[in-house]
């Protein structure tokens, strides 16, 4: 039997969901609050999008935002964060800036979003600043698809290529003895659901680190209109989660500071 082709990151069909990034960051620049350092990761104006769109980013954004930040007062800072699919986002700088830093923040997406990302950082000194501050030594792990410091790592990986992914984890010390939380942003519904299976993390880091993860983690998983409440929780816990809940944006809307929303 022939052996089973690896996933390539220049393949086409890979294209479109690359680009999500750019279309993402053209909206947050436009966006309902603020963020000033998106305008460092955006390639070009584009045109504004629809209300209904900008409003569906603000609270996707927020309301991550808003879990997070619980997340990370919950526990303290002792904690990291793996952040899968993180394409051109900033929460890293607003985290330093909001003095919210887990003990390290990690980035995962494909090598080739990592490439650009790392450039704008390595040339853009208000990126690489913060990054420096956060950093004990002189020097730091960089090269065209990874970055590694002492708070901060991304990584070049393909999610479906879970092996690959779990051993650069394990190369930049992730620590399975810390309360994590995962986000995944808009990202297990660009793969098929076999495929989203693989990335539960449920058999990944060792009997230690799923029994944190079980007892203490908060799972934040993106809502497809056209899929049920019922299903985004039923596909949770036949990979292998004791406990999944879910909110559709509408709730999530309204539970946004009504001030901030006004």
């Amino acid at each position: 039997m022939a052996a089973r082709q690896p996933y390539i990151d220049s393949d086409t069909s890979d294209e479109a969901v690359r680009a999500t990034c750019d279309d993402a960051t053209i909206c947050k620049s436009k966006s309902y609050w603020k963020d000033p350092y998106i305008q460092y990761f955006v390639r070009s104006v584009g045109e504004r999008k629809a209300p209904e769109i900008n409003r569906g980013y603000y609270a996707r954004v927020q309301g991550v935002n808003h879990l997070l930040d619980a997340f990370l007062r919950k526990t303290q800072c002792d904690c990291q964060v793996i952040n899968l699919g993180a394409g051109l986002d900033t929460t890293f700088w607003r985290l330093k800036d909001e003095n919210l830093m887990p003990r390290k923040f990690f980035e995962v997406d494909f090598p080739t979003v990592v490439a650009r990302k790392i450039h704008n950082i390595k040339t853009k000194p208000p990126l690489s600043k913060p990054l420096i501050e956060t950093h004990s030594t002189d020097s730091l792990l960089l090269d065209a698809h990874s970055l590694d410091s002492d708070r901060y790592c991304i990584i070049g990986a393909d999610l479906r290529d879970i092996s690959n992914l779990d051993e650069k984890l394990k190369k930049f010390q992730l620590n399975p003895e810390l309360p994590t939380l995962l986000l995944s942003e808009c990202v297990l519904v660009y793969m098929t659901p076999s495929q989203s299976s693989n990335v539960n993390m449920s058999d990944r880091f060792g009997q230690v680190m799923i029994e944190n993860l079980q007892r203490r983690q908060c799972n934040l998983a993106g809502v497809e209109a056209c899929q049920s409440l019922d299903t985004q929780r039923e596909r949770f816990l036949k990979t292998g989660w004791e406990q999944s809940d879910a909110l559709d944006m509408m709730t999530v809307y309204s539970m946004l500071p009504q001030d901030d929303v006004a």
